[in-house]
This record gives structure tokens, C-alpha cells and sequence, in this order.
């Protein structure tokens, strides 16, 4: 069992893209947003992952991914519920971590989140200047709800 801490928060410009070392093509659906569990089918550029995560407890959850053959991956993302979910996640290092900056596309075009994976709940770090409010917890920004801003959120960085 992995366990994942994460913490989530705005983007309030485009800085980051500037910083990144790499970037990639993420789509994804989920097969079943329950309450307590999510299965989700992530296709990332060339590659596809089937993972679980578990209810959220803070920032910390359990999460179990696996990659699994391409074709299934695409096939599967046909029996999602719901927004196919595109993005673009640049890895951006800072100060001896990385920072996973989701900038969304299509109908969430103008949503841009950071997310930075911890050892500990109380691991300090520093926050890079284009890291804006802390949305850790608040369930409109997990993945798999943010299709509830589609309508709500239209800005873009600059």
C-alpha cells in the first residue's frame, strides 16, 4: 500500500513554465467516483495507468497505480463516467522538491493547480512565487470533481 501526501494549491501566473524540466499530455476518466474510493484510467503521453485512491484524510491517502498496456487504457477511458479530463503537468524543482503544475485544458481551460508530494505530513518546504492559496482538502479541487468548475472558472494566467 503507498501512501500519499499531497498538498494542492493555485497558480497565480505562468512563471512556472519558464522553470519546468519536463512537461507531458495527461488524459484521464474515472470508472467510479465514489465517496470512498476513485478508480481512475490515466493516459499519459505514450503510457497508461490504472489507479485507486482512497478517501481523503487531510492531505494524506492511500493510492495503488499501475501501468498497464496502452490499448487497454484507451479502450477503457471509453467506459468513464463523465469529463475526459485533459492537461498539461510540468515538473517545476524548487528548492529540493518537485512541483507538479497541472494547467487544464478544453473546458477547464484556466484552472492551473500545484500539487507537492511529501515524506510527512508536517515535511516543511518552501513555496515557489507563482504559488497562490492552498486548496488542499477543498473536494472541488481533486481531479476527480474538477469538472464541477468547468462553468465556474473561465480566466487565464498570464
Amino acid at each position: 500500500m503507498a501512501l500519499e501526501i499531497e498538498r494542492k494549491f493555485l497558480v497565480t501566473d505562468a512563471a512556472f513554465k519558464q522553470k519546468a524540466i519536463r512537461k507531458f499530455h495527461i488524459r484521464q476518466g474515472y470508472l467510479s467516483r465514489d465517496a470512498d474510493t476513485v478508480v481512475r484510467i490515466r493516459i499519459v503521453d505514450t503510457k497508461s495507468f490504472l489507479t485507486i485512491k482512497t478517501k481523503n484524510e487531510g492531505c494524506r491517502r492511500n493510492e495503488f497505480e499501475y501501468e498497464i498496456p496502452y490499448d487497454d487504457g484507451i479502450a477503457l477511458l471509453h467506459f468513464c463516467k463523465g469529463m475526459i479530463i485533459e492537461k498539461t503537468r510540468y515538473i517545476v524543482p524548487y528548492e529540493g522538491n518537485d512541483w507538479e503544475i497541472d494547467e487544464f485544458s478544453s473546458s477547464l481551460e484556466g484552472i492551473v493547480i500545484a500539487e507537492i508530494e511529501l515524506p510527512s505530513e508536517n515535511a516543511p518546504f518552501s513555496k515557489p512565487s507563482f504559488i497562490g492559496d492552498e486548496v488542499t482538502g477543498n473536494p472541488l479541487y481533486y481531479n476527480s470533481n474538477i469538472h464541477k468548475l468547468a462553468k465556474k472558472h473561465s480566466t487565464k494566467l498570464q
